[in-house]
């Protein structure tokens, strides 16, 4: 009988107060019994509205049937035939505007939480998966930059077909943002390296603290043996605002914070990975990895943290849930606010942040109304470390090194629709071209590349 509840099977959850100081998983997952009865909400429509909304284009109404009777092994197969890292996107994909957004479920009351399903299916799978069977060799080499989202997609897909795949990355784990980006209470790493275990058993090789563009250009790479290339390199170039007081003692990027925590484990006490230790915190920002930063600074001790967003909370690009868990572990909004300056104390450390408070004009080309100050609102918030997370834009070693690539004036590298770059036999995907996206784009990038490639390297 199908389960016609208007709303969502609640996830449980560590209890706020308890988990904004500790680094274990916030969301602890779905049991047999509540993944079966969510399942059972799924009218199994004709034309799969859910599926047009996944960049990966899961069989979603498929894995949910056999979900709902049980049969979570045959989920599993329908998931991972077009999905390489389900246990990563059922926890961190934006499912909301994807394909719960598109569910027919959600026009009265909740959509199903596809999402929810997922990550069940795929923690339920995660040790009993028998291990890839490594397919024939076609007798082709195609490299791969960076293993991240992207990469990992393409490198998993071309190796399904035969191709003796290299991934080459620049740190000394593979994993790119999953590892390095998203923390562990929302992305465990050690489901990352179990996902990444899998596509080594496919026969993938990873190089590590390969930097492109230092250790070897990409023209090498070519010169190699590999047919092709796919740059998969993310954007990880943090951008600041130009603002007074931006090199104080106290102020780093968003991105090298959680990589400090996450990559370089500088939550845990064996480590001894420094991090600044802070009382008062103020992350500038308003999406995914400005709550990241929030969060993870309330773990590491801070007793005050503030967001500084310069916009109202409904034009905050963080996932409504990543608002929701902030705001319930204690961390304090201040929209509508914009630094001007940051204040040193007589050590050349950060004492102060001055604000001045917003108002929303017209919209700009964005399509979000834009900020403008307010004349003589200026303020001091006191605080000591100051995480700028205002976005990122990719790294330019690698375009700078090589030949005849071409990117745009944002520095991202310019693709046509098979995502080939402007040279021959080098394809890209991900934040290196698109600048700072979802995890679930990337991989769709890396999909087509893959595709891409293999149509590529067959018709030489």
């Amino acid at each position: 009988m199908a389960n016609m509840a208007l709303n969502k099977v609640p996830m449980p959850e560590q209890d706020p107060k308890v988990r904004a100081r500790n680094f274990k998983e916030v969301t602890l997952g779905y049991t047999e019994e509540m993944a079966i009865e969510e399942a059972k909400r799924c009218l199994n429509c004709k034309n799969k509205p859910c599926v047009t909304g996944c960049p990966v284009s899961v069989r979603i109404p498929e894995f949910i049937a056999k979900v709902a009777e049980g049969d979570f092994e045959g989920a599993y197969e329908i998931i991972t035939s077009t999905n390489a890292l389900p246990a990563v996107c059922g926890r961190v994909c934006p499912q909301e505007n994807q394909c719960e957004g598109k569910c027919v479920r959600g026009i009265k009351g909740e959509p199903v939480a596809i999402g929810r399903l997922e990550r069940f299916v795929a923690d339920y799978m995660m040790d009993k998966a028998a291990a890839a069977v490594k397919p024939e060799p076609n007798g082709h080499k195609v490299a791969v930059v960076g293993a991240g989202p992207s990469g990992l997609t393409c490198a998993g897909d071309l190796a399904k077909l035969g191709y003796q795949v290299t991934i080459f990355e620049a740190f000394h784990t593979a994993g790119g943002v999953l590892m390095y980006g998203i923390p562990e209470f929302r992305l465990p790493k050690a489901i990352v390296q179990k996902e990444i275990t899998k596509l080594k058993n496919l026969g993938v090789e990873i190089m590590q603290d390969m930097v492109i563009g230092k250790v070897l250009s990409v023209d090498e790479i070519m010169d190699m043996g590999y047919e092709a290339v796919f740059i998969g390199s993310g954007a990880g170039l943090p951008r600041f605002m130009g603002i007074e007081g931006e090199s104080l003692i106290g102020v780093c990027s968003a991105n090298e914070y959680l990589t400090r925590i996450n990559l370089m484990k500088g939550y845990l006490d064996d480590y001894a990975t420094p991090v600044i230790k802070s009382k008062s915190v103020a992350v500038v920002g308003g999406g995914n990895v400005a709550m990241d930063a929030a969060r993870s600074a309330l773990r590491m001790g801070a007793e005050h943290v503030y967001i500084i967003y310069r916009r109202s909370e409904a034009e905050m690009p963080a996932r409504k849930e990543e608002v929701h868990h902030a705001k319930e572990e204690g961390v304090e909004f201040l929209n509508l606010n914009n630094p001007v300056r940051i204040l040193a104390d007589e050590n050349g450390r950060v004492c102060a942040m001055e604000c001045i408070k917003m108002e929303l004009g017209e919209p700009d080309e964005s399509g979000r109304r834009s900020p403008v100050p307010v004349e003589g609102s200026n303020y001091n918030l006191d605080v000591d470390t100051v995480i700028m997370s205002i976005g990122t834009s990719p790294n330019p070693l690698i375009r700078t090194t090589t030949h005849g690539l071409d990117a745009n004036k944002r520095g991202c590298l310019i693709v046509n629709e098979d995502m080939l770059t402007t040279k021959e036999g080098v394809y890209a995907g991900g934040d290196a071209v698109t600048g700072a996206a979802t995890v679930i784009l990337a991989m769709g990038a890396g999909k087509t590349a893959a595709k891409s490639i293999d149509e590529y390297i067959k018709s030489k």
